[in-house]
């Protein structure tokens, strides 16, 4: 069994079990998360979408808020003397999902 959700302008494919990094949803470990934008569901005998998944909720338990590596983004164009290096890190919230109901 598995669902597709959205949080934070992005799509997951998930199931039972699963740990996935999302946007920061500045919660405290072990607080348990609701995504209740559910876009689809596989319950393993077909694929529920639309109304058939209006009231589908994905629970989920906070494991830890962090930062991603940097990622660094570098620019230059060339004979111009003209160079931008600049740096970003993402911040996440690592969730393990621990219930599908649809």
């Amino acid at each position: 069994m598995y669902a597709i959700i959205k949080t934070g302008g992005k799509q997951y494919k998930v199931s039972q079990g699963d740990i996935l990094n999302v946007d920061k949803l500045s919660l405290n470990p072990k607080e348990t998360v609701n995504f209740t934008d559910v876009i689809a569901v596989n319950d393993g005998s077909a694929l529920k979408v639309g109304a058939d998944v209006a009231n589908a909720v994905v629970t989920a338990e906070v494991i830890v808020e962090g930062r991603d590596r940097k990622v660094v983004i570098y620019k230059k164009r060339r004979r111009k003397d003209s160079k931008l290096k600049r740096g970003f890190r993402r911040s996440f919230t690592q969730v393990r999902i621990t219930n599908i109901a649809a």
